[in-house]
């Protein structure tokens, strides 16, 4: 094809809204079971159903749940953790009631756990099976008259029954983890205002004949995070402390704890949800690890004996979902030109079998930009860290001296981090003649606690400074046009999004996807584990109230400065409706040009194929009619007000 001189913005790409779903999965939590491996798919053309999927040596993959099952849990409203196996028997929690269930080959799922006294009111997250295989231990979240209790419960795995509680009294709770010989038990636990990622406790008790005995806490405390407990195969208790600055990997030493192999490095990420797994145990001794170090992923073998970390040398920027198997291991892996894939390594880290890919097509490499790390001067002196993308389409040239508008996402969180992993979403604006910057600013995980604790009393103010400055760093080098500047994030992404369209004037443009309009509200109407958030964000409610209304951009609608398209989800928990719709009467009010587009059965992050296509297709639609470009799809108009 020859190419064509066109605007930004207008260059006709193959990735179309559509292709972001259409045969699309997403690829999450990897269990094995002696030869065979296990993951969850979330299929947005089954209207976001939560699949297991087994495979077995010489078998092809099947679903381990049949049509009409979705294993999803909503402890905590994100999740995580949503099932376990033992050989060919899977245990998961079911979305629509959010009881526990067992599914044994070739018959229907039945329940374990009583029905609840309303609708979704008992629910079910990171359930191990015990050695045995007779019980499951998990964490149980009961909603009753308003009130959320969170605790421990073991659960009869073969004949179900009313589970019997093993620990409670903190707000929190999650991993519990029996020991190799199931005479142990450890958990990690913590309360408000700490989030997981602040102040984790990690506590091992001995199973008697009436519950635990003995509960004694091992680590952690209000200023050390601590993540995934685990027992080795010869009964020594490992886990990932922050202690040092830098999530790394500790084991079990009477009273001495040192780092299995020191790093300014990161062993695991938050734990915004259930489940994660970035280390585990060979046969041989060896741990089997990931870490993270600039945002890129390291994987690799740990002699715990000698503290020798041996590399292996991949072409993978993400790791995800890590797993021992058989000599090596599996996990959920990507690049910046690869999209996820479930693959198998040899113990030497070649990969010997992909199991799943989250697409069967791969995009012609003249369509991709590859993420780039960069570092950029901002506020106080400091540097912060984002990843690049510079438009590319193998079919467009852009007009003579011209420069592309730029797109700055803010990730959600705002304790996560933007990955550089291919993601077909950042690029259906890079092969339309976008630049993207996605940008880690001070509070992102992937580099220490310290960074991470820039956001400490400084939401609104950090991330939205960090944006800002990435965005000028790149109009400064001369890479983008900074006439043409927009933002867009979700939820927490969303909020930094909204502040910086209102109390900055850099941007032209945005894009909300439920995002946090106002702090105040997000303190005083959100589910229970981020309800004390705001208090290491912002300030203890309500203590600092008027620095909470300073913060919010619903008070502030008169200092807009650029018009906004907001998507939100109408059975969104985590940050209701309301907000938006407050929001969107104030814009309405002030006469500025906006459009705001509801999704029925949506919740925190749309799900369903026709909301993601709707959705990204609306905001290209957005961004022609304010930056004045005409987009090359056939887009169905969004019902704005005030549009140009």
């Amino acid at each position: 094809m020859t190419r064509q001189a066109l605007p930004y913005g207008s260059w006709p790409s193959p990735i179309t809204a559509a292709s972001l779903v259409e045969h699309a999965v997403s690829l999450g939590q990897v269990e094995v079971d002696g030869d065979r491996v296990y993951w969850l798919e979330g299929r947005p053309s089954e209207g976001g159903r939560q699949v297991v999927v087994r495979s077995a040596a010489g078998e092809d993959s099947r679903d381990a749940i049949g049509e009409g099952w979705s294993a999803r849990t909503t402890v905590h409203e994100y999740g995580g953790g949503a099932y376990a196996v033992s050989g060919d028997i899977v245990f998961f929690s079911h979305f629509p009631d959010q009881r526990l269930y067992r599914a044994d080959p070739g018959r229907e799922p039945r329940p374990l756990t009583p029905e609840p006294p309303a609708p979704m009111a008992y629910r079910y997250a990171d359930a191990r099976v015990s050695p045995d295989g007779r019980e499951l231990v998990c964490v149980r979240e009961r909603h009753v008259d308003g009130v959320v209790v969170n605790d421990i419960v073991l659960v009869n795995a073969v004949d179900g029954g009313e589970p019997t509680e093993l620990v409670a009294g903190a707000d929190f709770f999650s991993a519990p983890r029996f020991s190799t010989d199931g005479r142990r038990l450890a958990w990690l636990c913590w309360c408000h205002p700490h989030m997981p990622w602040d102040g984790t406790e990690l506590w091992v008790a001995e199973f008697a004949e009436d519950g635990l005995a003995g509960a004694e806490r091992v680590a952690g405390g209000p200023d050390e995070s601590i993540s995934q407990p685990r027992w080795s195969p010869d009964g020594v208790l490992h886990w990932v402390s922050d202690r040092t600055g830098w999530w790394n990997l500790y084991a079990e030493d009477g009273d001495r704890a040192a780092p299995l192999a020191p790093l300014d490095a990161e062993f695991t990420g938050p734990d915004w949800v259930f489940g994660q797994s970035t280390y585990g145990f060979l046969a041989d001794g060896r741990i089997l690890v990931t870490w993270w170090q600039r945002a890129l992923a390291n994987l690799g073998v740990l002699d715990r004996r000698s503290g020798r970390l041996d590399r292996w040398d991949l072409p993978f920027t993400a790791v995800g979902s890590l797993r021992p198997y058989r000599d090596g291991a599996v996990a959920v892996v990507a690049s910046a030109t690869d999209e996820p894939a479930a693959v198998v390594f040899d113990d030497e880290g070649n990969v010997t079998e992909t199991l799943r890919r989250s697409r069967p097509a791969t995009v012609d490499a003249g369509y991709i930009s590859a993420a780039r790390p960069i570092e950029f001067s901002t506020e106080g002196g400091q540097t912060a860290h984002a990843l690049w993308y510079e438009p590319v389409n193998k079919d467009a040239d852009a007009p003579p001296d011209a420069r592309p508008p730029l797109i700055v996402m803010s990730h959600g969180g705002p304790t996560a981090s933007a990955s550089p992993a291919l993601n077909l979403a950042t690029q259906y604006w890079t092969t339309r003649g976008f630049a993207v910057v996605d940008v880690n600013y001070g509070g992102s995980t992937g580099y220490g606690r310290e960074y991470r604790e820039r956001l400490k009393g400084q939401w609104g103010i950090v991330d939205v400074d960090d944006c800002v400055d990435a965005a000028r760093h790149l109009a400064s080098e001369g890479l983008v046009d900074g006439t043409q500047l927009a933002i867009r994030g979700g939820s927490a992404g969303g909020y930094t999004t909204l502040c910086a369209l209102t109390f900055r004037d850099d941007f032209s443009v945005g894009a909300s996807y439920f995002g946090v309009a106002d702090a105040e509200a997000l303190a005083t109407d959100t589910h229970k584990f981020e309800s004390r958030y705001l208090d290491g964000l912002i300030g203890p409610y309500p203590e600092a109230k008027e620095l909470y209304r300073e913060r919010s951009p619903i008070h502030y609608a008169e200092r807009l400065s650029a018009p906004i398209v907001v998507f939100q989800g109408l059975e969104d928990k985590v940050v209701p409706p309301s907000q938006a719709e407050v929001m969107v009467e104030a814009m309405r009010a002030r006469g500025l040009p906006f459009a705001y587009v509801a999704f029925e059965g949506e919740q925190h992050g749309f799900r369903k194929a026709e909301s993601i296509v709707r959705s990204i297709e609306a905001e290209l639609w957005f961004y022609g009619r304010i930056l004045g470009f005409h987009p090359a799809d056939r887009i169905e108009p969004v019902p704005g007000e005030n549009l140009p």
